[in-house]
């Protein structure tokens, strides 16, 4: 049984950007759940963007009446960027145990940061989480804000290996600085929200252990989201791109998928050059494009893993699978076809394996080729 070392000193980062309505109030209240006898020596640093509302100079007004807090400014790039320079001063310091990091709208309760801190004694990461066994959101939430939250996060659960963890698009953490220090080399450099997956993602393949203690998040009660749609394009490709960059199994699928890329351009492009119907040479092609992937996946990208279902069982889920994403590829041929009908068809063809090879890759590598747990 692996032995923790107390927790004494703890670093709190707050990012902020126009949170002149809350930051005041943030601060005194997470200060206010340590006091000075507490065992637990802390510091909050404020890493402001340059707030044009007046946050950063709130802060530098309340640090000059407590030593316990710090600002840090900077030029706004993200909140990845922002975490990303406030990490690095508390690492700079090399006395703190652990660093906290939480919003500043009160999504986040300071009234829990004793129970992040306390689970450090088993752990070297601990998440404040939604999504684990009696986690909650805030009944303000609509339909549509949850169903975003939770497919992004089980998006980037499944596509950045990250099955473990229940809420792993998190921004309330606890960890030990030697695990954040083993891990910042291998973070992404991103700028936005998906920092929060990036970061886990490191943390979890330089060897932390993780795990999760249930919270309520709060909606916040006054400023505004800073959410924006350059955010969600980057945690999607991000995502990917995690993937890519860590797991060999990905880096086999996505070389197999090009060489099945020009499987079926060659194969399309010999059936039309015999003047056979392009919808039907289409079909063909990808169908032949993806036989010779599954040899290719079940006979290499795969074969490392432990699977004790039959071939013939594994078969059956590939061509089901392969049908699935047949329908899509052909689909969306169909549909560039009909809505850029001056596009060269070989170009739609290309455009349309696309969407088919990341359901293919998301389909076997979860169910046709799942390894034994």
């Amino acid at each position: 049984m692996t032995a923790y070392p107390p927790v004494e000193r703890v670093c709190v980062v707050l990012p902020t950007y126009n949170e002149i309505d809350n930051v005041e109030a943030m601060v005194r209240q997470i200060l206010a759940v340590f006091e000075p006898s507490e065992a637990t020596d802390i510091k909050l640093l404020v890493v402001d963007d340059e707030s044009p509302d007046g946050t950063g100079e709130k802060v530098a007004e309340l640090a000059q009446d407590d030593a316990r807090i710090e600002l840090l400014s900077g030029e706004k790039k993200g909140l990845g960027s922002a975490y990303s320079r406030g990490f690095q001063r508390v690492l700079e310091d090399e006395k703190f145990d652990a660093v906290v990091q939480m919003d500043a709208d009160f999504s986040h309760a300071p009234t829990d940061l004793p129970r992040l801190i306390n689970g450090l004694a088993s752990t070297d990461v601990v998440v404040g989480s939604r999504y684990t066994a009696g986690g909650s959101i805030d009944q303000s939430w609509g339909r549509r804000r949850r169903w975003m939250s939770k497919g992004g996060n089980l998006f980037a659960r499944y596509v950045a290996g990250l099955y473990k963890v229940q809420d792993c698009t998190a921004g309330f953490k606890a960890i030990r600085t030697e695990k954040l220090r083993a891990a910042y080399p291998l973070r992404f450099a991103v700028q936005g929200y998906v920092f929060q997956v990036a970061l886990l993602h490191s943390l979890t393949i330089s060897g932390a252990k993780v795990d999760e203690i249930p919270i309520h998040f709060n909606d916040r009660k006054a400023g505004s989201t800073k959410l924006g749609i350059r955010d969600v394009v980057e945690f999607f490709v991000h995502v990917w791109w995690l993937r890519l960059l860590s797991r060999k199994t990905f880096v086999k699928f996505a070389f197999t998928g090009l060489t099945g890329v020009v499987v079926n351009l060659g194969c399309f492009a010999l059936l039309r050059s015999l003047d056979v119907h392009a919808y039907l040479s289409s079909a063909i092609a990808i169908e032949t494009s993806i036989i010779w992937n599954f040899f290719l996946n079940n006979f290499w990208t795969f074969r490392d893993r432990s699977i004790s279902t039959r071939n013939r069982v594994r078969g059956v889920k590939f061509n089901v699978v392969s049908l699935f994403t047949l329908g899509i590829s052909f689909a969306t041929f169909v549909g560039l076809r009909w809505l850029l009908p001056e596009q060269p068809e070989l170009m739609s063809q290309f455009l349309s394996i696309i969407p088919a090879a990341l359901v293919n890759y998301f389909l076997n590598s979860y169910w046709t080729f799942r390894p034994d747990s």
